[in-house]
């Protein structure tokens, strides 16, 4: 048996900050339940040097489990504790692009990018291709998209993403600065906006992009899709085909901002209303096997509460262990916990 010591990627955020050795061991303890068959253990928050870590127990670790382990949001090395000293271990991370595509985007509101990955990382941990992490083109869909912080991490993990929005203005904001990256850095792709029409109708526009991170990639077909919506969520059936999504990852309406509406009825922002009207289309766009993974503020509904309606939908939510730990708070409104669930 050996120990590990991973050192924590410092964060712009202090309030984040001060809770991301406490979320990284929930990330961790999920990885080991999902992927690592239980054989990590021992897993605490220590001092070495008088910089913070955390440390585990583990047999000796494979390539396989260190991709895995490279991958966790707020990982910025890893160490093998060989006595008094440290052992650096290679660490190959999924990224295939520069960090400014996570970071450069700076607004208010704005989820925080380790966040955000973490959100993805315990989502996909637990679908039914949790190993599959370093092998498979994942497709991800953020039913809330916002201004496209799930979906930028999606592609930086060479993952295809999708994304819905109902706001014209983050429709626009992000439309504007993922052209400009792509330009900006040089990147071979296209992209294009235009109208979403059903039956005659006008829904919204659709931005529609194909990339990749290297010229040979792309010549050689081998690109990643990237579409973002700007539509309400309960009409994302009529953009997506049922079934078309490994994975749901959102960031739900702290009951301030985003929403969704439908004929007759105003802005729906209580995350409970949300749930209640988008469940039923999100659920058909999740393959079997997929999983959904909600962050949410916890003063405006109550865990019990978002449970119960994901059950009732369908879903079979994780709600015990690890899963338990990952309540921080984000401001004096704002208490955020992450709730998942895996579709049958």
């Amino acid at each position: 048996m050996a120990t590990y010591a991973t050192l924590l990627l410092p964060s712009a955020n202090r309030v984040y900050a001060d809770s991301s050795a406490r979320l990284m061991t929930a990330e961790l303890g999920v990885l080991n339940r999902a992927a690592l068959e239980g054989r990590i253990s021992d897993i605490k928050q220590t001092s070495i040097g008088g910089v913070p870590y955390l440390t585990f127990e583990a047999d000796e670790l494979s390539e396989a489990d260190l991709a895995l382990l490279a991958n966790l949001s707020s990982i910025y090395g890893m160490f093998r504790i060989e006595g008094d000293l440290l052992a650096p271990k290679e660490l190959h991370r999924l990224d295939l692009y520069d960090d400014d595509l996570i970071t450069i985007q700076k607004y208010q509101g704005k989820t925080n990018e380790q966040f955000t990955k973490l959100l993805l990382n315990v989502t996909l941990w637990s679908s039914n291709f949790a190993g599959e992490m370093a092998r498979r083109r994942f497709s991800v869909l953020d039913p809330l998209g916002g201004r496209g912080t799930t979906l930028n991490q999606a592609i930086m993990y060479g993952y295809d993403a999708a994304g819905v929005d109902i706001d014209k203005r983050d429709f626009e904001a992000y439309s504007g600065f993922i052209r400009t990256y792509l330009k900006r850095k040089r990147l071979k792709h296209q992209a294009e906006v235009a109208p979403v029409r059903r039956q005659r109708r006008v829904l919204g526009r659709q931005l529609e992009v194909t990339l990749a991170p290297s010229k040979e990639r792309y010549k050689a077909g081998d690109t990643q899709r990237l579409s973002f919506c700007n539509i309400d969520t309960t009409e994302a059936r009529d953009v997506y085909a049922a079934g078309s999504f490994d994975l749901l990852v959102t960031d739900a309406p702290y009951g301030v901002q985003h929403g969704s509406r439908t004929e007759g009825e105003g802005l729906r922002r209580a995350p409970l209303d949300l749930l209640r009207a988008g469940l039923p289309v999100w659920m058909e766009l999740l393959r079997s096997g997929g999983a959904m993974g909600i962050a949410w503020n916890t003063l405006v509904a109550k865990r019990e509460e978002v449970a119960a309606e994901l059950r009732a939908a369908g879903l079979e939510v994780f709600d015990s262990g690890p899963y338990r730990n990952f309540e921080h708070r984000v401001d004096q409104a704002i208490l955020r916990d992450v709730i998942v669930a895996r579709k049958p």
